[in-house]
């Protein structure tokens, strides 16, 4: 983290990374998933923090976001119809309001500090996206539930969440606040798609460098579980947990082979897709 940096910025940084790595993905031939606009968003900056990652951790350190972009691509498609707004929560340097093929009418809302949004706008200010687009600066740490009702939000309707990459980086109390005030503003038929480090593999050594460079970056990974359902459980969705092996090798993008998910202390990350009954 440089000099005047705080703890806010530079887990903004890390879209920057994200978008460097989708960039990335977006080259390759056998691409998971076509990012048109990642490259742009990196901007040098990324491209710098994507080499300095890979040397410090390898490359198997950006496996886990190529993946999960392709996974939640998939889940958000398979969402949305019937519902009709969506919700990206710290949504960083994501473009899917203007790549993926959305139904009409949908509207999309994109919540994150107000640096990262227009850092956003200014290198998106000539493309169109493929929805309704609502940009929203706001700080999650603080109740941002009425920001997101004051720029047309309907919580009388059912909403699509997304929480991508952001829990490892918030402390458990904080953790659970989010659901708490997700869950709030979710009428019946929502659906809720997270991912999470599992506590094992936060705990483990072949973590340990990644948790190093995050940390030198500004940007420590404070939470995991292994019970990731709980979190929405407790609240009363429904939840079907997925490995990220699992995906990970069906497309070609792992290096550890998949295990049940009843075998227990496995280093492991999750995908969650829950629905409010």
């Amino acid at each position: 983290m440089t000099s005047g940096q705080t703890p806010g910025q530079a887990v903004a940084d890390t879209g920057v990374l994200v978008a460097a790595i989708r960039a990335e993905e977006t080259r390759r031939p056998d691409r998971l998933f076509d990012d048109p606009f990642a490259q742009k968003l990196a901007g040098e900056s990324g491209q710098r923090m994507l080499a300095e990652v890979v040397a410090a951790t390898g490359d198997k350190s950006t496996l886990q976001i190529v993946v999960r972009t392709r996974f939640w691509d998939e889940a958000l498609s398979n969402a949305v119809p019937p519902v009709k707004q969506v919700v990206i929560l710290a949504a960083g340097l994501d473009a899917r309001a203007y790549r993926l093929p959305w139904p009409d009418d949908t509207t999309v809302f994109e919540l994150d500090q107000p640096a990262v949004i227009a850092a956003k706008a200014e290198a998106l200010a000539g493309d169109e996206p493929r929805c309704r687009r609502v940009a929203i600066g706001g700080d999650l740490t603080t109740d941002w539930t009425d920001t997101l009702r004051s720029n047309g939000f309907d919580p009388e309707l059912p909403a699509v969440w997304l929480m991508e990459g952001l829990l490892q980086y918030l402390n458990e109390g904080a953790v659970h606040t989010l659901f708490e005030q997700v869950d709030a503003l979710s009428a019946p038929s929502s659906v809720l798609l997270y991912d999470i480090v599992g506590k094992t593999l936060l705990d483990s050594v072949m973590l340990a460098p990644v948790l190093e460079e995050m940390s030198r970056n500004g940007a420590p990974w404070l939470f995991g579980t292994d019970a990731p359902e709980q979190l929405c459980e407790t609240l009363g969705w429904s939840a079907v947990v997925t490995d990220v092996a699992g995906p990970g090798n069906k497309w070609g993008r792992w290096f550890t082979p998949t295990v049940p998910l009843d075998v227990p202390g496995v280093p492991r990350g999750y995908f969650v897709v829950a629905t409010k009954s």
